[in-house]
């Protein structure tokens, strides 16, 4: 992003970021879709491979029974390739209906001819005359025809073959997955260049409320010696010490200034770092509050809450990194 200097943790051994993998410096959504389709012989299929946000990595696969080894190599893949998210994995198969073979059955076919002779001969005994069956009756009996296909797991190059397109299927996902990544990478760090903004103006706040703090206090004590009651200067001391600690922000405002610089590193870093941006959310979040209790000034109160707006974006986008 254009006016942020972003801080890449680098691996052991690499010097500068271009020795770091592409794939290890971006962030990835959780939320990505992708589909492929093949064919072989007869056969044809199409993948489907979707997630969504999710707190692990929660594999569903919906596959053809009858294939040897393709669920537990899937799921191999699928683990090696994923950290987080909800993912559902898909194939349908068909086969081209003029690859059907049509079969007789010998043995069911003279079981159904014996027992049209036994109808036709009882009907002559009784003098009822019965039109003669014709070939087409014969074939339309349950089971005198089957319809045969080969068996999908017969073929020994089939699950190669899906499983090489599974690879490419993954691919593409991952693909989306990392474009999804880049656009949730520049929309955080436009946020914490906006919460990067706001502590500054919080910091450039602080003489003015100071000021404005130590003339309501005067006041104050001026409305209290106008009655009449004694005050003690150490103890008037003390107390305006109190006051001025239990009422500071400085601490509040470096730490939300170390989260920045937390965040810009993971955003850096990439990988799978979702969690821990979301820790992180919660941390800015706890600060907002904090400063916005202490703030006792219109102006720090409403840069406050301008900052808890912001990170209530961010956190929201938190949710999406892998």
């Amino acid at each position: 992003m254009a006016g942020l200097a972003l801080r890449t943790a680098l691996p052991l051994g690499a010097t500068n970021p271009k020795q770091v993998p592409e794939a290890a410096r971006v962030i990835r959504s959780m939320t990505a879709f992708a589909s492929r389709s093949g064919h072989h012989g007869p056969v044809s299929w199409v993948w489907d491979l979707r997630s969504v946000n999710g707190r692990g990595l929660d594999l569903r696969l919906r596959l053809p029974d009858g294939i040897e080894g393709l669920e537990s190599e899937a799921r191999k893949k699928l683990g090696a390739a994923l950290t987080r998210g909800n993912v559902t994995l898909g194939l349908k198969m068909t086969r081209e209906a003029s690859e059907t073979e049509l079969t007789l059955d010998p043995d069911h076919l003279a079981r159904v001819l014996r027992a049209l002779d036994e109808i036709q001969s009882r009907a002559v005994e009784m003098g009822v005359t019965l039109a003669q069956p014709t070939a087409a009756d014969v074939l339309t009996q349950r089971g005198v025809l089957a319809q045969g296909q080969p068996e999908t797991a017969a073929d020994p190059e089939l699950p190669r073959l899906l499983l090489a397109d599974l690879d490419s299927l993954l691919a593409d996902f991952l693909a989306m997955r990392d474009s999804e990544g880049a656009a949730l990478a520049g929309l955080m760090n436009d946020q914490i260049a906006a919460i990067d903004t706001l502590v500054a103006e919080a910091e450039a706040r602080l003489p003015d409320r100071g000021d404005q703090t130590r003339a309501a206090l005067r006041r104050a004590l001026d409305r209290i010696t106008a009655e009449g009651a004694p005050v003690e200067e150490d103890r008037l001391a003390q107390e305006l010490a109190l006051i001025a600690v239990k009422n500071d922000v400085t601490e509040e405002l470096d730490r939300l200034r170390a989260h920045i610089g937390a965040a810009r590193d993971l955003l850096g870093q990439g990988g799978a770092v979702g969690r821990k941006l979301d820790f992180l959310a919660q941390e800015f979040n706890r600060e907002a509050n904090t400063l916005c209790s202490k703030a006792q000034d219109k102006a720090l109160t409403r840069i406050g809450l301008d900052l808890k707006a912001v990170i209530d974006q961010m956190r929201e986008q938190t949710q999406n990194v892998e």
